[in-house]
């Protein structure tokens, strides 16, 4: 037996708009320099990230990316340092909070195999 902790941001109204899934988001268009390789490589719609990544900026009031339209280069996407940031506070909170399950489910459930 173990415990499985998953931290999720909800807005005002009790919305989810910040979890895993989008923090993955972010990490795979810092990896690939694209929204779209990013949602390809995790086997989402392009549609779907960019709605994921729209919401969460309309909460949190910052954009996580600076897009380039394409032309003889290409376009991208870079992470702007604001969401460099919350990516860092968040994945903090989150490594803390499992680790504060874990001692807490040590403390009940010491003697379960």
């Amino acid at each position: 037996m173990r415990p499985v902790i998953r931290v999720y941001l909800y807005d005002e109204n009790g919305e989810r708009f910040f979890g895993e899934g989008p923090l993955r988001l972010l990490h795979a268009v810092e990896e690939t320099g694209s929204l779209r390789s990013a949602a390809q490589s995790m086997e989402m719609a392009y549609t779907k990230a960019l709605h994921l990544l729209r919401r969460a900026e309309k909460v949190l009031g910052f954009a996580f990316t600076r897009r380039t339209i394409g032309g003889r280069g290409g376009g991208g996407s870079v992470l702007t340092d604001e969401a460099k940031e919350f990516m860092q506070r968040y994945e903090s909170y989150r490594d803390e909070c499992v680790h504060a399950d874990k001692e807490r489910f040590a403390r009940y459930f010491a003697d379960e195999k």
